[in-house]
């Protein structure tokens, strides 16, 4: 167990890391790990220093049981230095990564209702990047990704990159990118979250960390009042997902002792060698 309390908290209040799950399906670097359903995926990766072949494997991980299982589903496509999101509160779908010999900007889908993974296909007038790989793809609505992040190979990077819209229609299983106008910092290896700007008519805006040289997080793009209906937690700060029903937060909690009906909670998690581990935050209720 280990305890990192942030500057100027006072120790017991702040950060709280502690294993929750030690597993070899885990070990694994380069993956998605994606929470649908109270449950977290875990598609593909590298399993082993210095491999350059993506892993095909799917797993599975149940924070109520503290239990990681593999998936036996068809058709699960190898893939690292990707990224995924939920979309519809059933489908799992993957973005773009590293396949073992190209970089892709296609997106398969796991159905996760069937236990099925499918390839969507791109529409008419689908603008796709040249290729995508340690991207970050943040959602703005249940349907609609913005995806920043590395385009085509090491050898064919710009000075700037570009930011992509894309929209899925798991109905149809089909998807469609395009590029807005926007340029950021040619990055890769990053994060993004989205996050709600103050006053009281508050906006949202995509921000972007490290992946770079850039010292100072990125405002990749800014949304006005109104334009982003969900996913930021009423309490705020944090990013969240429409069809997360709790279950995990509430076996995070537990497990790093935060107390019974404590508000502003929020879990996250992090992957350190075969240990699962889970950050939980909270502020006591006696605090300002």
């Amino acid at each position: 167990m280990a305890v990192a309390v942030p500057p100027g908290r006072a120790a017991g209040s702040g950060w709280a890391w502690r294993p929750v799950a030690r597993d070899a399906l885990l070990a694994r670097a380069f993956h998605s790990c994606t929470e649908l359903r109270g449950r977290f995926y875990l598609v593909g990766g590298l399993l082993a220093g210095g491999t350059r072949e993506p892993s095909s494997d799917t797993v599975v991980f149940d924070p109520a049981r503290g239990q990681a299982v593999r998936l036996g589903s068809r058709g699960s496509p190898p893939r690292s230095h990707h990224d995924a999101a939920p979309v519809g509160g059933r489908w799992l779908c993957v973005v773009g990564g590293w396949d073992g010999s190209r970089r892709l900007a296609t997106v398969t889908a796991l159905d996760t209702e069937r236990g099925v993974w499918e390839a969507w296909t791109a529409t008419p007038g689908d603008c796709p990047p040249t290729g995508l790989s340690s991207h970050t793809c943040t959602r703005i609505s249940d349907r609609e990704l913005q995806v920043a992040g590395r385009e085509g190979g090491i050898h064919t990077q710009r000075r700037y990159g570009s930011i992509y819209t894309l929209r899925l229609d798991p109905s149809a299983r089909t998807y469609c990118y395009k590029q807005e106008g926007c340029h950021i910092a040619s990055r890769s290896g990053h994060c993004a979250a989205l996050l709600q700007t103050p006053g009281p008519h508050p906006g949202h805006q995509l921000l972007l960390f490290g992946g770079c040289n850039l010292a100072e997080p990125e405002v990749a793009r800014h949304w006005s009042h109104g334009k982003i209906k969900c996913f930021l937690s009423p309490q705020g700060g944090t990013t969240c997902c429409s069809s997360f029903d709790g279950k995990a937060c509430k076996a995070c909690e537990q497990w790093a002792g935060v107390p019974e009906g404590t508000p502003w909670t929020t879990a996250s998690l992090m992957f350190c060698g075969w240990a699962l581990c889970c950050a939980v935050w909270w502020r006591n209720s006696d605090q300002s």
